[in-house]
C-alpha cells in the first residue's frame, strides 16, 4: 500500500474521531461511509459550503447500528460501489496488559460478564476507537484515551491522549474490510 493511501485513510480516521468527539462521551457505535467528495457534491450541491472540495473522500454518518453484537451487525452490511471505504467509531474499555491476569476466566459465550469485569476494573481507561478501511486495503486506527494524558498545569483536569496505529484493532479492520467485499 502506498504511503499516501495510508496517510489518507489515517486522516479520515482522525476526522471521524474529531467529529464524534465533538459530541462528547457515552455514545453508541457509529458507522460512516467514505465516499468520493466530488460525487457527493454532484448529488448534493447544497453541501458545497460544508465540505472540503479538495478532499478525495468525505465521511458520511450512517443510521444507527442495531443493538446487540457489533460483529453480527457488521456482517449484515453491504456497501454500494460508490462507497470506497468505511469507518467505525466505538467506545471501549482499555486495561493495562498485566491486568488481564486479574480478570475472571469466563467462556467465550459469556462475553458480557468479561466486559463488565473490565468496566469495573480499578485500572481501566475509557477510550474511543475509530477504525477506517478503504476498498484498496488501506486501514488505520485512532484511539482517544479519556483523561489519560498529563495536564498542562498542576491541578488541571487530565487531558485525553490520542494514539494512532493501524495495529490497534486488526480484527475490527478485517470485519470492516469484509463489509466492502462484493
Amino acid at each position: 500500500m502506498a504511503p499516501s493511501e495510508q496517510q489518507g485513510v489515517a486522516g479520515l480516521a482522525r476526522e471521524v474521531e474529531e467529529f464524534v468527539a465533538s459530541g462528547g462521551w457515552d455514545q453508541p457505535p457509529q458507522l460512516f461511509a467514505l465516499v468520493p467528495t466530488a460525487a457527493l457534491l454532484d448529488e448534493q450541491p447544497e453541501l458545497a459550503g460544508q465540505l472540503d472540495a479538495s478532499a478525495p473522500l468525505t465521511p458520511v454518518a450512517q443510521e444507527s447500528l442495531p443493538g446487540g453484537d457489533l460483529g453480527e451487525a457488521l456482517a449484515q452490511i453491504a456497501w454500494p460501489d460508490l462507497v470506497l471505504g468505511c469507518a467505525l467509531a466505538q467506545e471501549i474499555i482499555v486495561l493495562p496488559p498485566d491486568a488481564e491476569a486479574e480478570l475472571p476466566v469466563v467462556p467465550e459465550t459469556d462475553a458480557e460478564r468479561l466486559r463488565q469485569a473490565a468496566a469495573d476494573h480499578p485500572r481501566r481507561t475509557e477510550a474511543r476507537l475509530v477504525a477506517a478501511v478503504l476498498r484498496d486495503g488501506a486501514g488505520a486506527c485512532v484511539m482517544r484515551l479519556r483523561g489519560a494524558g498529563q495536564p498542562e498545569e498542576p491541578g488541571d483536569v487530565p487531558v485525553d491522549e490520542i494514539i494512532e496505529n493501524p495495529e490497534l484493532a486488526p480484527n475490527l479492520l478485517e470485519a470492516l474490510k469484509a463489509t466492502l467485499l462484493p
